[in-house]
C-alpha cells in the first residue's frame, strides 16, 4: 500500500487491503483515489458510477459489472466515486473496482472530479444501486463502438418491473418534462431522466459538464443536441429498489423529486433560452409593426370599428418588447452556440459599419418626425393638436423609430463584443 497522510477515515479500512494502493489527486488534496490490485491497465471501457452508502447493494452492483464487462467482450475498469461514511469503498475495492473518494459535494460534482481519473475511451454511466442492470452492457458498448458518440438509456424502450418508479415520476413527472426538452430543443428522445447513459470519454470532456447537482444528467442531454453529437437511444431495464434500501429521494425528505425537477427545467430553459426570445420576439416585432404602418398617417375605419392612435401606442409597446426578445435571442444563440456558427451568421448580418449606420439612420428619421411634432406643440401655444391629426401619429412613428435605432445600435455594440479576448490567445483571432 502506498502511504498518503491524512488518509480520510472511512477510508482507512480499503486502504489496508492487501495490494490496494492509495493516490491523492494533485490538483484537491481531499480527493484520494483507491486502485486494486488486479487494475486492468488500459480499459476499453469505464463504468463510472457515483455512490453514497450503498453498502447494501454495492458488493452485487460491482459483480454485475465484471460480468457486463465479460460479456461486452471487453476490458473495463469499474470507478466508483464515493462520498461514503459506511464500508462502500472498503467492499467495491475489494470487489476489484477503483474508488475515487470525494467530498459531498453534489452528483453532477461527483462525475466532474472523476474525469481526469477515466482512462477508458467508451464511458457508462448509472447508479450503484441496482436499479439499472449493468449485466446488460453490451448494447452500450456495441453502439459506441459503431461510431455513437452519445448513447442515451431509455426505460421506455426497454422495461421497467412494478413497482421501481413513483406513479408521479413514471406517468407525469419524466413524460411531462421529456415532452418540454423535445420541443425546446428540437430532440426526439423518450426518457431524458434515464439513469444509464454511455459516451465517449473524448465527447465529456469536450462537453464540459458545469452542474454540481441533479440537473447534469438534464445538462449532458440538451449538449449532447447542442453539440451534434452522434446520438442513439438503448432499451434498459429498470428495477425496483433491494428490500431495505431508501433511494437518495427519499433520503432528502418528500420535497427532493420536486427540487430535482425544478432545477432540471432552470437547466432546460437557461440553456434553451433562445427557445423563449427568438421566435416569440419576431412574431411580436411583426405584429407590433402591423398595428404602427399602417396608422403612421391617420386613424384607419374598418367597418364599425376604428383604430386610432391608442391603437398605435400598443403598437409600439408591443413591438419594442418583440425587437430586445429577438435581439437577446440572438445573442442567447452567440452564447450558447457550440461551434461558433451563430456568432458569425449574427456577425456577418449586423456587420459594424453597416449596421450601426443603419441604426444611426433609422434613430435620425424617428427623432425628424418626433422633433416636427415637438415644434407644432409649441408654435400652437403648448397645445397638441386633436388625437387623430397626422402629426401626432407620426410623432408615435417617430418614438418608435428611435427605439430600434438605439435597440439596434446596442445590440450590435454586444453582439461585436462577444469576440472581444484578452490575453496571448487574442492575436490568433
Amino acid at each position: 500500500m502506498t502511504a498518503v497522510q491524512n488518509l480520510p477515515a472511512e477510508l482507512a479500512g480499503a486502504a489496508a487491503l492487501e495490494g490496494v494502493s492509495v493516490r491523492r489527486s494533485e490538483g484537491d488534496p481531499e480527493v484520494f483515489l483507491l486502485v486494486p490490485p488486479d487494475d486492468v491497465p488500459e480499459p476499453e471501457v469505464t463504468i463510472l458510477v457515483p455512490a453514497v452508502n450503498e453498502a447494501i447493494t454495492i458488493a452485487e452492483f460491482v459483480s454485475w459489472c465484471h460480468e457486463g464487462l465479460r460479456d461486452a467482450g471487453t476490458t473495463g475498469e469499474i470507478l466508483i466515486v464515493d462520498s461514503s461514511e459506511d464500508d462502500t469503498p472498503t467492499i467495491a475495492v475489494s470487489g476489484g473496482a477503483r474508488v475515487l473518494h470525494t467530498p459531498r459535494r453534489g452528483l453532477g460534482r461527483a462525475y466532474i472530479d472523476a474525469i481526469p481519473f477515466v482512462r477508458g475511451k467508451y464511458v457508462v454511466m448509472g447508479d450503484a444501486d441496482c436499479t439499472y442492470d449493468f449485466r446488460r452492457l453490451a448494447p452500450f458498448v456495441e453502439t459506441m463502438r459503431s461510431g455513437t458518440e452519445y448513447a442515451m438509456g431509455s426505460r421506455w424502450k426497454g422495461s421497467i418491473e412494478p413497482g421501481a418508479m413513483p406513479w408521479l415520476h413514471q406517468y407525469f413527472g419524466t413524460p411531462v418534462t421529456t415532452w418540454i426538452l423535445n420541443r425546446v430543443y428540437g430532440s426526439k428522445f423518450s426518457d431524458i431522466h434515464c439513469g444509464m447513459r454511455g459516451i465517449t470519454r473524448d465527447a465529456l470532456v469536450r462537453m464540459g459538464i458545469t452542474s454540481q447537482s441533479w440537473e447534469y444528467a438534464s445538462e449532458m442531454v440538451l449538449k449532447s443536441v447542442r453539440m451534434g453529437l452522434v446520438t442513439r437511444e438503448v432499451p434498459v431495464t429498470f428495477l425496483k429498489d433491494r428490500e431495505g434500501r431508501l433511494s437518495h429521494h427519499k433520503r432528502s425528505g418528500w420535497f427532493s423529486p420536486f427540487a430535482a425537477a425544478w432545477i432540471n427545467l432552470r437547466a432546460m430553459f437557461v440553456n434553451g433560452a433562445e427557445f423563449f426570445l427568438f421566435k416569440p420576439g419576431i412574431l411580436a416585432f411583426v405584429l407590433g409593426l402591423l398595428m404602427v404602418l399602417p396608422l403612421s398617417f391617420g386613424d384607419i375605419t374598418v367597418g364599425s370599428i376604428t383604430f386610432s392612435l391608442l391603437t398605435m401606442l400598443v403598437g409600439v409597446v408591443l413591438g419594442t418588447i418583440g425587437l430586445h426578445s429577438f435581439y437577446l435571442g440572438c445573442l442567447a444563440h452567440v452564447f450558447l452556440d457550440y461551434g461558433g456558427n451563430h456568432r458569425e451568421r449574427w456577425r456577418r448580418l449586423f456587420s459594424y459599419t453597416r449596421a450601426v449606420l443603419t441604426a444611426m439612420a433609422i434613430f435620425t428619421l424617428g427623432l425628424g418626425l418626433f422633433a416636427a411634432l415637438v415644434v407644432r406643440f409649441f408654435t400652437d401655444g403648448r397645445t397638441l393638436p386633436a388625437a387623430s391629426a397626422t402629426i401626432n401619429h407620426l410623432g408615435v412613428l417617430g418614438l418608435f423609430l428611435m427605439i430600434v435605432g438605439f435597440s439596434t445600435f446596442s445590440f450590435t455594440l454586444l453582439l461585436h463584443a462577444t469576440g472581444v479576448r484578452y490575453g496571448p490567445a487574442a492575436s490568433d483571432e
